[in-house]
């Protein structure tokens, strides 16, 4: 009876994350970068090229397909449906809360273990990444298996975690490439105290089974080119380490983490801060490693909110020990208690009736969304004003998790973090649905992408038009009959005897629907 309840209450456990993870409702794609991946892949199944990153008829060799190849074999085997393509994404989210359970397990303790998959399930920074079809929750996810791994690391005999630390190292180059430096020069000191293990057959073996995508991938490309991919990947990565329009001052990330890690930033600074420990697992992996990876790439010349999601797990373990510190502490306690009773929950309320109230026009967001997010700010804001200086350290943590995992759960049932592109979405639905459109590919004027707003339209765009066709290098290579998206930025102007526009809004601006007479 007692393992029955035991599992009754594991499984409504996880059932929590449901409303934090999975979203069945319409879905639609930023450009950059989970458009640009989700036409890549939509590119694959269309023409059957497993091998190489294309747009339109050319090859992209700043990449690896990884991320394209998940999303295009997700939706091969389940059906070509948006769904389907956020499978790999949110494979790696789940994976990462674990490993994040995991770990507090083994740097702290086992009771509260279940909180800080909860906290970093509602950081912002994870949370929005984990609904994005991109490379990087896959990365970070991978990351985190690799800290786990060594953490468990006691001794050569340790075998399948010696072979996890192999392996995560290759299928994280073949996501990121050489941005896999970062988290191993961060924690060499640690790999130096350990390195006996280095010398196992499991780590080798590991390490070889890991990089076996990568080295297939880099065999099947090599024939369609005048040099190995890995110069091309190398190039990329000179320009991302020379100024470009992603350079950032090196103090960038001092204000960047701190709120793309909201609303758990100041609790985590606290813990890496005051936290002290003997253990010297929990004292590098906790404090020295996250210092070190922010440091380093501080230094990098390319500066994103997204690098820190390789720390995420750990900032959440810190805000954690942030929490138990300032409960714990005759001298902040009240204060920590003020703060996040009485301040806080007064300014999400002023903000969130500000907001509903007076400003929510000057968005695109509709009724539902801005109602979701009103109610959600004010939940917040009304279960952290119930605590108090009486409150136990369980009360407080299940106090604390309950506002975050209101507003973020409301989010994403908004659709906000899911159907970004709602309006262009609408208007595809819309297009497609036209009798001339049915079953007629639909070409594209390359010419008319002349800067990144038209771009991240036409890749919007391009994933939702039912037939794509080829690209044209000119309009004037349209042949009569046929359907072409045109940019009012095209080199070429259009001959209204010769060309019909069928279709034109501010929604889909520059790009206009036009047929060849």
């Amino acid at each position: 009876m007692m393992n029955i309840i035991s599992r009754f209450r594991t499984l409504l456990k996880l059932l929590i994350f449901v409303p934090l993870i999975f979203y069945f409702g319409n879905r639609s794609y930023i450009a950059f970068d989970e458009g640009f991946y989700a036409l890549q892949a939509k590119w694959i199944l269309d023409k059957g090229n497993w091998t190489i990153p294309l747009w339109f008829d050319n090859y992209v060799l700043d990449r690896t397909i990884g991320l394209q190849f998940l999303m295009a074999k997700s939706q091969e085997i389940f059906g070509r449906n948006i769904f389907w393509a956020y499978l790999p994404t949110t494979i790696a989210a789940i994976i990462m809360l674990f490993v994040t359970y995991k770990l507090h397990e083994e740097l702290i303790d086992k009771e509260f273990a279940f909180v800080s998959p909860l906290i970093l399930s509602t950081t912002y920074l994870w949370f929005d990444y984990s609904h994005l079809a991109t490379q990087d929750i896959i990365f970070a996810s991978l990351v985190t298996i690799g800290l786990f791994s060594i953490v468990k690391i006691k001794s050569r005999n340790n075998n399948l975690y010696i072979f996890l630390f192999g392996i995560w190292i290759g299928l994280a180059f073949m996501m990121k490439t050489f941005l896999i430096a970062v988290p191993l020069v961060s924690i060499a000191p640690y790999l130096v105290i350990k390195k006996k293990f280095l010398l196992t057959k499991f780590f080798w073996l590991g390490l070889l089974i890991g990089f076996i995508p990568y080295l297939i991938w880099t065999i099947s490309i090599d024939p369609y080119l005048d040099q190995n991919i890995i110069f091309y990947l190398f190039e990329k990565f000179k320009s991302l380490s020379n100024k470009n329009n992603f350079t950032n001052p090196f103090y960038y990330y001092l204000w960047n983490i701190p709120l793309t890690f909201l609303p758990w930033s100041l609790f985590s600074i606290i813990g890496i801060i005051f936290y002290k420990s003997e253990k010297k697992d929990q004292k590098f992996i906790l404090t020295f490693f996250p210092l070190t990876f922010i440091i380093i790439i501080s230094f990098f010349s390319t500066k994103t909110p997204y690098y820190p999601l390789q720390i995420s797990s750990i900032m959440t373990l810190n805000s954690f020990l942030g929490i138990k510190y300032l409960f714990n502490s005759k001298i902040y306690k009240s204060i920590f208690i003020f703060i996040t009773s009485k301040i806080i929950p007064l300014f999400l309320i002023c903000i969130a009736c500000l907001y509903y109230f007076f400003f929510k026009n000057i968005n695109s967001f509709n009724f539902k969304e801005n109602t979701f997010l009103f109610i959600g700010l004010v939940l917040f804001g009304l279960s952290w004003s119930f605590i108090e200086n009486k409150t136990n350290f369980k009360n407080l943590l299940i106090m604390l998790i309950i506002g975050p995992y209101l507003l973020t759960s409301l989010l994403l049932g908004s659709g906000l973090f899911t159907d970004r592109s709602r309006e262009l979405r609408e208007t595809m639905e819309y297009v497609s649905s036209l009798d001339i459109v049915k079953n007629q590919p639909i070409k594209v004027d390359k010419s008319g992408i002349k800067n990144i707003a038209a771009q991240s339209k036409i890749i919007r765009i391009a994933i939702l038009t039912p037939d794509l066709g080829e690209g044209l290098n000119s309009i004037n290579d349209l042949n009569p009959g046929e359907l072409a998206w045109f940019s009012e930025s095209s080199e070429n102007s259009i001959n209204d005897k010769s060309y019909e526009i069928l279709f034109k809004n501010d929604t889909l601006k520059p790009w206009r629907l036009i047929l060849k007479r």
